[in-house]
């Protein structure tokens, strides 16, 4: 039997005189999940790009198993505009879609003759060959796990929103069971349950998978393999993210303590040459000892292009008992009810993660409690002894000014020393120059680290933070979570990384599609087991009366 994989045969790429990889080879071979991690910037969409052929190396070439198929995940949320959801997933299988059509057009013609019946034969017995018949209910399959409702399979890719597009171009990558799957962050923009059946979906994959992510959980839960770009080159390791990140741990400690005994080594034969050399009775041990000396090498460790901010939130002054009370708010956008009569109290010592799917809930939510949308009914008081920091999901407006990072972050800052305001641009990796770089042309991740830097320097005791993780890097995602762990003030958040949530929140909330709210104190890992059937039959429920009522 053959065992199909793809491989990289001295890959070199090279972007103008910078070489991002140097003499790579690698193999990923079937039944494997390969987890691609690496620094922002070391190249990890550019390898997979390389993988997929959309990127020619400059040296060195790629090698596929033949006959295999190739699959991978695309981001024009465009491209597809004109044609229907389920015709867009079948497309995920170019040769089938490429059948179906050709069929559908001798079928059509009028003046139907024996050459297009010998076609038309020969197009059934491939269409066939290729599970055609369950092309539909397979691409249905894939939609409804992702949480894409059988209403809008024959929709236009055009009428549906960002969140719902990216689903179905994963559902497109998924289709077919292609022989290799290439996938760059396909959790971005997932809900926590899409990001649950992919999760189960790949580990019953039994072909091979290379996936780019920065969800730590996501990579344990999947990856048979980790591969690590680091200075140009590729490491292969075997075992999930947490096994990479140890087993690479010990790997330099081991280094360290192999170069402290070879520099004691070192040590002790300079000193028995320079007692010795000038002896004519030790002058032949002498000489050996200084070819024994010649032969011991370091090891060089390299220490890891990685860089983790170091994120430290501390409040000015501790909060009293008091801390905020939501009372009946509803708040209606657009014709939608999207809160309704939501109320909850918070305690002192809560971490509130808000999951679920209803993001336009959250974010309002968090809108309003920040002072930037006024609720149509119902009220909110946050206590005496409490301060605000808030980071919005969308922060356009925040950057949309000519401001240095330096003037930007002194602007909130209640120090106005520029000293000590480059201390905080410093924690979150903006050194040097890096200040007086305009606000308005920094990147997706910078502008959170700037968003950071603002809360950590306001010295807020309420932080509300909607999607933080997004645009970060995996350092950084884990630097955040470790600082919010540690704080100690009330936190307020809502993200799609599990193990974000399930080490920072001690209380969930889910706003259902209707804008009513669970509330539950227990961890993630807790809720999720506990109650999601139940939660998931109140939404049925809820959504089946509605119909009968109908009725």
């Amino acid at each position: 039997m053959v065992n199909h994989m793809i491989s990289a045969n001295n890959v070199t790429y090279r972007v103008g005189k910078k070489a991002l990889f140097e003499d790579v080879n690698i193999k990923f071979t079937e039944g494997n999940c390969y987890g691609l991690i690496g620094a922002n910037g070391a190249g990890k969409s550019t390898f997979l790009k390389i993988l997929s052929g959309q990127l020619e190396t400059t040296n060195g070439d790629i090698s596929i198993t033949p006959g295999q198929r190739l699959s991978f995940l695309e981001q024009d949320h465009f491209k597809y505009d004109s044609f229907t959801v389920m015709d867009t997933v079948i497309m995920g299988n170019a040769r089938l879609y490429e059948v179906m059509k050709e069929k559908d057009a001798v079928y059509a013609k009028e003046d139907f003759s024996d050459e297009d019946g010998i076609r038309a034969s020969e197009l059934e017995a491939e269409f066939a060959e290729m599970d055609g018949w369950e092309a539909e209910s397979n691409a249905a399959m894939l939609l409804n796990g992702l949480g894409i409702d059988t209403e809008l399979h024959n929709s236009l890719m055009s009428d549906l929103n960002g969140s719902e597009k990216v689903k179905i171009l994963l559902a497109k990558a998924l289709f077919g069971n292609p022989d290799i799957l290439l996938l760059d962050e396909p959790t971005n923009h997932l809900d926590l349950d899409a990001i649950a059946w992919l999760e189960e979906f790949l580990i019953n994959f039994e072909n091979t998978v290379i996936v780019v992510s920065h969800d730590r959980y996501f990579l344990n839960k999947v990856c048979t393999h980790i591969a690590d770009i680091d200075y140009g080159k590729i490491q292969l390791y075997s075992g999930n993210y947490d096994f990479w990140y140890e087993s690479s741990q010990l790997l330099i400690r081991q280094m360290k303590e192999a170069n402290k005994k070879k520099e004691e080594k070192i040590k002790e034969l300079q000193e028995f040459i320079s007692r010795f050399s000038a002896n004519a009775s030790k002058s032949k041990q002498a000489t050996s000892r200084k070819r024994a000396l010649e032969k011991i090498e370091l090891e060089t460790i390299r220490p890891s292009s990685r860089k983790y901010p170091y994120i430290d939130f501390r409040p000015e002054r501790e909060i009293g008992n008091e801390v905020l009370t939501v009372e009946n708010l509803s708040k209606t956008i657009d014709g939608e009810k999207v809160l309704d009569q939501v109320s909850f109290i918070l305690n002192h010592e809560d971490k509130v993660a808000f999951v679920g799917s209803n993001e336009l809930a959250i974010t309002t939510l968090f809108r309003i409690l920040a002072g930037e949308l006024e609720p149509d009914e119902g009220s909110y008081k946050w206590g005496v002894t409490t301060s605000q920091a808030y980071f919005p999901k969308d922060n356009t407006q925040e950057f949309n000014n000519d401001l240095t990072i330096t003037d930007w972050l002194t602007g909130y800052s209640p120090v106005k020393d520029v000293t000590y305001v480059r201390g905080f641009l410093g924690r979150m990796l903006f050194a040097g120059d890096d200040g007086v770089k305009r606000v308005r042309v920094l990147s997706g991740g910078e502008k959170v680290r700037c968003l950071l830097s603002k809360m950590m320097i306001s010295g807020a005791n309420c932080l509300l933070l909607d999607e933080p993780t997004n645009h970060l890097d995996m350092e950084a995602i884990t630097a955040l979570n470790n600082g919010l762990i540690k704080f100690k003030g009330v936190v307020l958040f809502t993200c799609h990384d599990h193990q974000f949530v399930q080490t920072t929140a001690n209380r969930i909330m889910e706003f259902l599609p209707e804008g009513t709210l669970i509330d539950k104190i227990t961890t993630y890992d807790e809720y999720l087991a506990s109650d999601e059937m139940a939660r998931k039959r109140t939404v049925y429920n809820a959504d089946a009366s509605k119909e009968d009522d109908a009725d």
